[in-house]
């Protein structure tokens, strides 16, 4: 990306664990949160498999259904335009982040940094609550989705099953509830190498299933004709549009460079490297296939088109498999976007005096994060409907996050010249992410409208 660098000093910084969201070196004003969940001893390597975690979910698995929305051309240039300017975004986000910890004010947080770019107000009133938010639906489409993977292999085996839906997402919760035990953000960098294998490997699955049933009878007749007229074809524009958006969403990419060691100059961007390798492989060959398969009849996670009815379209043994991959990537992508959540309730309830792994501090972190998942567990047997969710998402927090807010921060902290090129280009992809975000949230919630009347507390779907 064509992007002004910062100017960095050299500097001999304090162990990275010290150092505060605004420069302080004792580990006494170093809230616990920021000490214990967001530990800065990993590699560009470790930030590559966390990005690669928080970017590529299975949630890709719509992307066959919003191309569905948008046709060929549309879907294709709505997808690869997306790539290009998350890539382009967090880089931007990354050299932000740079530049402060070179002036010895290192940003843990992203509400740390809309406090220090934006005011105080903006980042406990807004940006603060908008990232949590957004973080923790996206734990619930999670839970939600693994939920839904397991019961499909359930059906797989027993397909006069009596098991439903809510049963499946308590099993998903109670294994993520033990997980989300492991302490700190860096801790999970093993699990996200694997998680990196598992993106590769379902997606392969995936793509390799729907060229098959799309190359015989056994799909339905291919038909890429655009569904709707007039203004639901619109809605469903935007609707797609909104989707593609939260499929590339990040959302806490400060925490993730909270997680590196000093020196940090130069790391984020390798790591960046790494994911986007991922996400382009994966995204374009799951969009497409999936779409070339199945055209206008694609399900809002492509998986669904792998079954007619009770009848499955490939070897029990493949969709168990990929089925089986797809459970495991969920789970380690939950943990990710757990993380702010951690940060907040350690901040509350953990002693920064004390050891991590404390009496003191292992019981209530035991105690808060079993709750914060009991509670997901809840919302997504209460309100299964991924699609809906996955939009409302993508208008209400992944669009400000990914696309407007770093750009707003770029051009406040390096106040490039109004006659530049990175200027303009940054403000248009601004104002036009906030008028996307608008629209698609009222498509959004329009569909949920809509929709409202198959709506079902707790519905086995």
């Amino acid at each position: 990306m064509a992007t002004v660098a910062p100017t960095s000093r050299s500097l001999s910084p304090p162990d990275a664990n010290m150092i505060t969201p605004t420069g302080a070196t004792s580990p006494k004003k170093l809230d616990a949160g920021a000490l214990f969940v967001l530990k800065s001893r990993g590699s560009w390597v470790h930030c590559g498999y966390h990005l690669t975690t928080a970017i590529v979910a299975p949630a890709l698995l719509s992307l066959p259904f919003a191309l569905a929305l948008l046709g060929w051309e549309g879907g294709v240039v709505v997808l690869t335009l997306a790539a290009i300017i998350t890539f382009y975004s967090y880089n931007l986000l990354s050299l932000v982040l740079e530049h402060h910890a070179a002036l010895g004010k290192r940003q843990l947080r992203f509400r740390d940094m809309a406090h220090d770019i934006l005011g105080p107000g903006w980042g406990r009133y807004y940006v603060g609550p908008l990232q949590l938010g957004t973080c923790y639906g996206a734990v619930i489409a999670c839970t939600l989705l693994g939920g839904q993977s397991l019961k499909f292999i359930y059906l797989l085996a027993r397909p006069d099953g009596s098991m439903q839906l809510s049963h499946f997402i308590v099993i998903f919760g109670i294994f993520t509830l033990i997980l989300a035990q492991i302490p700190s953000f860096h801790s999970l960098r093993h699990i996200n190498l694997v998680s990196l294998i598992l993106c590769f490997a379902y997606c392969a699955c995936t793509t390799a299933g729907a060229i098959y049933i799309g190359d015989t009878n056994k799909g339905p007749p291919k038909n890429y004709s655009l569904s709707g007229t007039g203004v639901n074809r619109i809605f469903g524009f935007f609707n797609a549009i909104s989707i593609i958006c939260t499929t590339y969403g990040n959302g806490i990419i400060p925490e993730i460079q909270a997680t590196i060691a000093e020196p940090v100059k130069g790391k984020m961007f390798k790591g960046l490297l790494v994911c986007y390798t991922v996400v382009i492989s994966c995204y374009f060959s799951v969009g497409i296939s999936g779409y070339w398969a199945f055209g206008n009849q694609v399900e809002s996670s492509v998986l669904q088109n792998f079954m007619v009815g009770s009848n499955p379209l490939l070897p029990k043994w493949f969709l168990l498999m990929t089925n089986g991959f797809t459970v495991l990537q969920v789970a380690a992508t939950s943990l990710v976007y757990l993380q702010p959540s951690n940060v907040v309730l350690e901040r509350k309830f953990a002693n920064p005096e004390k050891g991590q792994l404390s009496l003191r501090n292992f019981v209530p972190r035991l105690i808060t994060r079993s709750l914060s998942v009991i509670i997901a567990t809840t919302f997504a047997a209460m309100l299964p409907f991924f699609g809906d969710i996955m939009a409302l998402f993508g208008a209400f927090g992944c669009i400000p996050l990914d696309f407007i807010l770093p750009m707003v921060f770029y051009n406040l902290t390096f106040k490039p010249s109004k006659k530049g090129l990175i200027f303009w280009m940054n403000t248009v992809i601004g104002v036009a992410s906030t008028g996307l975000s608008l629209i698609g949230a009222v498509a959004s919630v329009r569909q949920i409208i809509l929709d409202a009347r198959t709506y079902r507390l707790f519905a086995n779907i």
